[in-house]
């Protein structure tokens, strides 16, 4: 049995919303494959790359390790950067 979820702190303005879409214009979702990114890696890219803090200075923030903001940068950008080279809707979703 693994160990339970450590409360992770987020103040991106997502965190209100049970999920959100993010899709190439003008083709119908139907036709879309998702990607799904969770809210911890988009507080993780907002950190880091939108505010240009340092891994360890965002762990502090979200109340979690370097290592684990790490883990969730190389995460998120591999499907952020899949997204949008292969047309998919980019789906937020909280846990």
């Amino acid at each position: 049995m693994g160990r339970t979820k450590k409360p992770r702190t987020c103040g991106c303005p997502f965190d209100e919303l049970k999920c959100c879409i993010f899709k190439p214009r003008g083709i119908p979702m139907h036709s879309l494959q998702r990607t799904v990114i969770s809210l911890d890696e988009i507080e993780a890219l907002r950190l880091c790359d939108g505010e240009s803090l340092t891994q360890e200075e965002a762990g502090t923030r979200m109340g979690i390790s370097r290592g684990t903001v790490q883990r969730l940068l190389e995460s998120g950008r591999r499907k952020t950067i899949s997204a949008l080279v292969d047309a998919t809707a980019i789906i937020i979703e909280k846990p």
